[in-house]
């Protein structure tokens, strides 16, 4: 096999005797590079993919999934630079269960101070019978070999049962018990249509930590898919019944609707009391997002949770005033919490007095309450014909009305 042997013997076993040390410590595994650049019109250049994993490193993620080497070239050179240009997350390769792919990893992966071969294959009947046209047995022992050889030139080897979300349970559990007694320190159990609903895809991993003998062997890792817009809660149900990594991407970027988003969850984690917790940095996650968002040439959703434009935006004149009461009212997250600007109080129509009255405040004009009730009508006038209100606006509106103000002393 080309390549160096990583096959030290320590590098997993750390892993998980981290992991039995820490029982509420949950993995992050990003596959921003791998997944999530297979949507159309997002390929990175290698220099590009560099980038964004140093920034991915300074994130806190644990596993770097760089690529998928026999793809092409190009893939191939990036898993060997990313490996060389990071020291503290694991980087991880992508191959099929066939020896050609597996090579491939192994070879790529010379530099990795850390390296993960992340090997597998489809576990639904849906895809043994019309993607493989193959049968259980087979497809099971194809498994099996797969991790046995990655096994012997890297020892932390992660195995991914391909659409589990659609699997038989019972099937699935033989599957993981025989790669995990094959080797394999992770097993993937990846909802790869997005078709599960959350309490399905829990049970499924809390079927297999209860039935899976040998499952304490590995660490279960949940990879979902966004297709019905359930990612991030089908994530959440396998960490709460017992899945300990995730995957995921910023932004939630990947396959068709995507990949679940790491942002979300990690903050889902930070939010509430569940007794879990990341080694993520989160005041880094505003600065990744963008750096993704420019280099994949991808915009983000203005609504998106955590990293939108609008994430932090109060518009509605109910809303606006709460906020300014107290900000808890209308955040259950600080936007400085995850690297946000700051929350804004947008004016549009919608808005009401309280937000008008904090504006022209920050500009330094003191109304009385008639002059603001003035002021405000003016305002609404002004508001239901344009739709960006900026601050030039509102010293004019200030200015061509017929009220004296005070001006704050600066």
């Amino acid at each position: 096999m080309p390549g160096r042997n990583f096959n030290s013997g320590g590098q997993a076993s750390k892993h998980l005797k981290n992991m039995l040390h820490d029982p509420n410590r949950v993995y992050v595994f990003d596959t921003t590079l791998r997944d999530g650049e297979q949507v159309p019109g997002c390929q990175l250049t290698t220099p590009e993919k560099i980038e964004i994993a140093r920034e991915l490193e300074a994130l806190g993620v644990d596993i770097i999934e760089a690529g998928f080497p026999i793809s092409s070239p190009g893939d191939f050179q990036s898993v060997v630079e990313i490996s060389k240009a990071v020291s503290h997350p694991i980087v991880c390769a992508l191959t099929r269960a066939n020896k050609g792919d597996i090579d491939a990893a192994v070879e790529s992966l010379q530099y990795a101070k850390r390296p993960r071969i992340h090997t597998g294959i489809g576990s639904s009947d849906m895809h043994i019978k019309t993607k493989f046209n193959s049968t259980r047995e087979e497809i099971l022992e194809r498994a099996v070999e797969a991790v046995k050889y990655a096994k012997k030139s890297v020892e932390d080897i992660e195995f991914y049962a391909e659409d589990a979300g659609r699997a038989d349970v019972h099937y699935l559990a033989q599957m993981v018990e025989a790669v995990i007694a094959a080797g394999a320190t992770v097993v993937n159990i990846p909802d790869t249509n997005g078709y599960c609903l959350p309490n399905q895809y829990g049970d499924k991993i809390r079927f297999l930590k209860e039935n899976v003998k040998n499952i304490d062997k590995a660490i279960i890792s949940v990879h979902c898919h966004n297709d019905l817009g359930l990612a991030t809660a089908n994530s959440i149900a396998g960490l709460q019944n017992g899945a300990r990594q995730i995957e995921g991407t910023i932004n939630g970027i990947g396959e068709r609707a995507g990949n679940t988003s790491i942002e979300e969850v990690v903050m889902i984690l930070k939010t509430h009391q569940l007794g879990l917790h990341t080694n993520i940095n989160a005041r880094n996650f505003y600065e990744i997002s963008q750096l993704v968002r420019t280099q994949m040439r991808m915009p983000v959703q203005p609504n998106k949770a955590i990293v939108g434009s609008n994430a932090f935006a109060h518009s509605s004149g109910i809303h606006q005033d709460g906020f300014l009461k107290n900000r808890e009212n209308y955040e259950i997250i600080r936007p400085e919490d995850v690297g946000f600007p700051s929350a804004t109080i947008v004016l549009t129509a919608r808005s009401g007095r309280h937000a008008l009255k904090h504006h022209l405040e920050r500009l330094g004009y003191n109304l009385d309450k008639n002059e603001l009730a003035e002021a405000y009508k003016n305002f609404l006038t002004l508001a239901d014909n344009k739709l960006d209100i900026t601050d030039e606006d509102l010293t004019m509106l200030v200015a061509g009305s017929n009220i004296s103000v005070n001006i704050f002393q600066k």
